[in-house]
């Protein structure tokens, strides 16, 4: 009896997985588009399930906006992983870099909602910071252990000039824009002529 039970639970865990990830790429693109003015039952319909489903996995308004920043962030940190265990140290950070603005042009979609949550955003930001400092600081040691970099250069800072040159020109201007400042800045860094 219980090798019956097995798969059907295996299958609401997958179902139940499945859903909330539309959830969370519902309601990425609903506070992107909407702000604060998105509406959860909107978010439950276009992840195509019932409002009691949206609250069994994020109970609150702020839980599911936390949710969504925290796997924008999952999303950029885990790629950027891989991209170092499968390029050379040089193009997986640059290729990181060019992660990063799609990762800052969520962050900026959501930039309200994010300013509505109740307890603010320090602890959300300081955890995803951590984390950003981590990863960004693995790719950077690994091209200047490599020789390719500079090893003086403060992996955050090339992380604050995308953000300023994506924001000033706000926009997919302003992502284009900083994707082509992206080689301009590995060309500063550089130690390879």
């Amino acid at each position: 009896m219980s090798d019956k039970s097995e798969p059907s639970a295996r299958k609401i865990r997958v179902d139940a997985e499945r859903n909330r990830v539309r959830l969370l790429e519902a309601a990425k693109s609903a506070f992107a588009e909407k702000g604060t003015a998105a509406s959860l039952e909107d978010i439950a319909r276009e992840a195509g399930v019932g409002i009691g489903t949206l609250y069994r996995h994020f109970p609150t308004r702020d839980a599911l906006i936390e949710a969504v920043y925290r796997n924008e962030t999952d999303q950029f940190l885990g790629a950027a992983a891989r991209l170092s265990e499968t390029l050379p140290p040089m193009e997986a950070l640059r290729q990181s870099l060019l992660l990063a603005i799609d990762y800052l042009a969520a962050k900026r979609g959501m930039a309200d909602v994010l300013n509505s949550l109740v307890g603010g955003t320090s602890e959300l930001y300081a955890v995803s910071g951590t984390r950003m400092k981590q990863v960004m600081g693995m790719l950077f040691k690994a091209a200047a252990d490599n020789g390719d970099i500079r090893a003086d250069v403060d992996p955050f800072d090339l992380l604050r000039a995308l953000a300023g040159v994506a924001t000033i020109g706000a926009g997919p201007d302003g992502n284009d824009a900083a994707k082509r400042f992206v080689d301009v800045l590995m060309a500063g860094i550089s130690t390879r002529a």
